[in-house]
């Protein structure tokens, strides 16, 4: 009984943060460009939306976080950080990564997951970890899983539960990954 009590508050909390999000977004201006992705449990800051930025055709993964402010100095100076967050085009920001105020991250990067970025990133990048680092350029890294693709398995549409792979499907790609990454549409 307490399990569905507590999940219907649950429910009624994320409609109403969902709903308030969204409607700030659209009431504060949130800038973002043409073909923004932006996946579930994605939070951006609600406080200062307007100074949140996203380029064309960016992605952000579930889960990852944009934040504008910071109350880490609030309680020994009295004042929060505010910063703007800027997110270039063509940039992938990998599942549950953050993003803190003050940040610039170029053109064509890629964001590894669960990164936590700090810091600039420039244009052409990979960065990844925490704080995230620029690890090699998005050439390099696009240019590395061209030439894997060509010895892997290549999976088309029809693999995921959300397409309603076969039983038959879901053996052979775990028979066809045991020793290798594959790829997917």
């Amino acid at each position: 009984m307490k399990t569905k009590i507590y999940f219907g508050i649950f429910s009624m909390i994320f409609y109403f943060l969902k709903k308030r999000a969204n409607d700030l977004v659209l009431k504060n201006k949130l800038m973002f460009e043409k073909n923004v992705f932006i996946g579930p449990n994605v939070v951006l800051d609600t406080e200062y939306p307007w100074l949140i930025s996203i380029g064309k055709n960016s992605y952000l993964a579930k889960g990852v976080v944009i934040l504008a402010h910071d109350g880490s100095t609030k309680l020994h100076t009295g004042y929060s950080k505010v910063g703007r967050v800027v997110i270039g085009e063509d940039t992938f920001v990998g599942v549950n990564s953050i993003i803190l105020p003050h940040v610039n991250i170029g053109n064509n990067v890629i964001i590894g997951a669960g990164s936590v970025v700090t810091s600039d990133i420039p244009d052409n990048c990979v960065a990844a970890g925490n704080p995230a680092k620029v690890i090699c350029s998005t050439s390099e890294i696009i240019e590395k899983h061209k030439q894997k693709m060509l010895l892997s398995p290549i999976y088309e549409n029809g693999w995921t539960s959300r397409t309603g792979v076969t039983e038959k499907k879901k053996e052979k790609m775990n028979e066809d990954l045991k020793q290798t990454m594959g790829y997917i549409i």
